[in-house]
């Protein structure tokens, strides 16, 4: 049932309550079963985890409304996945696949009226976080941990749709070696806040990091992964073991090769040789792609395209068809690629 009251073509990428939100209660190391609840806040001791040393974790996905009308979620096994390795990695005893897609599907069905119709570019972006919420003053893990999933409608991450954004090399560090930027810990995106205010005041969208070893090769920006494009049409994106697995990428790896033919590339990428590609793009599941169309370094301005207002063929290419594989308009390469709510 729609919600006649959302004006769905101005949306923004922020907050609003909706109507049921799943909770489960980890005890002893066990997750006892959850539930749907319509209270959006969260009463816990001054002391817990969460507060004192930054036990939590989250994870980031869509519903959608198809082409056929059926409301459905896009890869959320993989979300369940790497949600369960970034507990593992922070000591959080690991929420069940089967609790987590469970999660999604009645929050998804208790929340339909907040789904977007098809065609106005919206969604419903699903939230789900785990903290530790039992008190702790030294430093240990804890006892008890809450976790949550919530949903609310969204637009655009970036202003302006599919339209090339401006970033800029940072002098900061997102992540260490043998730190924790392959998983999705809260503290590796408290990491890039004052990155990204000094970005954006001097008029940038997002910022590029470095390896934090040797600040000579593309790591990610500070909530996406980067994807390039050769001067002959081949996808290349950054490897690295400090760099968040995006569903999104890896999704579009796939795309690339299977669907579209594109001959595609993992490899570490030089800053020095970014000048050298025709097109960027940042890629996660807020975004899907963004078009990068300048990228601010000491030296020079790389601007791609040649104009950096033009979006890149490729990149546009790209979106078209993981969101049209994600509104049903194209066939997925794999049958679990989409998974049907209502």
């Amino acid at each position: 049932m729609e919600n006649t009251n959302i004006d769905w073509s101005n949306l923004g990428f922020n907050y609003s309550k909706t109507d049921k939100r799943y909770v489960a209660t980890c005890k002893n190391g066990k997750w006892e079963k959850g539930k749907l609840i319509e209270d959006e806040t969260i009463t816990l001791n001054e002391s817990a985890g969460v507060f004192q040393y930054a036990q939590t974790c989250f994870e980031g996905l869509k519903a959608y409304t198809a082409k056929n009308g059926k409301v459905v979620v896009f890869r959320p096994d993989l979300n369940a996945k790497r949600m369960a390795d970034t507990c593992k990695r922070l000591c959080i005893p690991e929420l069940p696949k089967e609790m987590f897609l469970d999660a999604v599907e009645q929050v998804v069905k208790a929340n339909a009226s907040y789904v977007p119709p098809f065609g106005t570019s919206a969604s419903l972006y699903l939230r789900p976080f785990i903290i530790g919420s039992s008190p702790v003053i030294g430093v240990q893990a804890c006892e008890e941990y809450h976790f949550r999933l919530f949903a609310l409608p969204v637009g655009s991450y970036f202003k302006g749709g599919l339209a090339p954004i401006k970033i800029m090399v940072s002098d900061f560090d997102r992540a260490a070696p043998n730190g924790t930027g392959d998983i999705k810990a809260g503290l590796n995106y408290a990491m890039s806040l004052y990155a990204s205010k000094l970005a954006k005041a001097q008029g940038y969208a997002e910022n590029m990091f470095l390896d934090a070893k040797t600040r000579t090769y593309v790591e990610e920006a500070g909530g996406a992964n980067f994807i390039f494009v050769t001067k002959d049409k081949k996808i290349v994106t950054p490897k690295s073991d400090s760099i968040l697995p995006s569903i999104t990428r890896r999704s579009l790896l796939v795309v690339a090769k299977e669907i579209l033919g594109y001959e595609v590339e993992e490899r570490k990428i030089r800053l020095d040789e970014v000048e050298n590609f025709a097109e960027c793009g940042l890629c996660g599941t807020a975004a899907v792609i963004s078009p990068v169309g300048l990228i601010h370094t000491k030296e020079k301005d790389i601007i791609f395209n040649g104009d950096e207002t033009v979006v890149g063929p490729v990149i546009k290419e790209l979106y078209k068809t993981l969101v049209g594989i994600q509104l049903g308009e194209i066939d997925p390469p794999a049958d679990d690629w989409v998974r049907e709510i209502v």
